[in-house]
């Protein structure tokens, strides 16, 4: 018996383009039940990091397996704007791509273009794999397309400089600020509170909504995401696991010092 294909079955995709605000969490301890933990919180979408934590397609998987009943919508950020990461982690059960360092219309056209099959893509096919649950899903090739949410991320002068011409290309859903890159491209290494950072970032949430584009941003500090908010910023991450984790177990080591 096979099982339809939920029309949308990406939530996530739909409230972003709906322009809800969505609330998440950075995951970058790379372990299921971690995972499995903070997806019973109820944040809108979880950001399962490849680029800066120890995360493969092996890894991923059993974090997806653990997400499977959370109401939280899994976001993975590949390791490189890389058509064969991309296409394994499609394979893998991955509908929302976070695209790090975007710099240009040519590149978010590519990040789209991984995510598609021919003719408006070059994503490689595979007729059994998780994405399509082994092959039982029916017209998934003529649907999945419609339903994966690609993100890309603006860390750097020149992303920086051509965002109103990245926010325009089909297929984007929506632009990332990564603070802590995009303050060290700017002169201001570990430094994103810097005004000219600031300044930077909010330039870049208010062209991606004039360009019709959600914008969004990680932000573990709340005064941070609050202003964020309000310059139009939809998609928020707050805090990270590790961060959670970190400040927890200092907190309590701290109570007995």
């Amino acid at each position: 018996m096979t099982t339809p294909y939920r029309s949308p079955p990406n939530a996530f995709r739909a409230n972003l383009l709906a322009g809800k605000p969505l609330i998440g969490c950075w995951m970058s301890l790379a372990n299921p039940m971690t995972a499995e933990v903070v997806g019973l919180a109820g944040f809108d979408w979880l950001l399962l990091d490849g680029e800066h934590a120890p995360n493969d397609v092996s890894t991923l998987v059993p974090q997806l397996m653990a997400l499977k009943d959370s109401v939280s919508a899994p976001v993975v950020r590949p390791p490189w704007n890389e058509p064969v990461i991309i296409k394994r982690l499609l394979d893998a059960g991955f509908h929302n791509f976070l695209m790090p360092f975007v710099e240009s219309a040519e590149q978010a056209r590519a990040a789209v273009a991984a995510t598609r099959y021919p003719p408006r893509g070059i994503r490689g096919v595979s007729v059994m794999q998780r994405n399509n649950r082994f092959g039982t899903v029916p017209d998934y090739f003529k649907l999945v397309d419609d339903n994966i949410a690609v993100l890309v991320q603006i860390e750097s002068r020149a992303g920086l400089e051509a965002i109103d011409a990245i926010t325009a290309v089909d297929g984007v859903d929506g632009i990332f600020v990564g603070p802590q890159d995009l303050a060290a491209a700017m002169g201001h290494l570990a430094n994103p509170a810097h005004p000219e950072v600031q300044a930077a970032m909010k330039h870049i949430i208010e062209r991606a909504r004039a360009g019709g584009k959600p914008a969004g941003t990680l932000a573990p500090v709340e005064a941070d995401a609050r202003r964020f908010m309000e310059w139009g910023a939809t998609f928020v991450a707050v805090g990270s696991d590790l961060g959670l984790f970190r400040g927890a177990t200092q907190a309590l080591r701290d109570k007995f010092s």
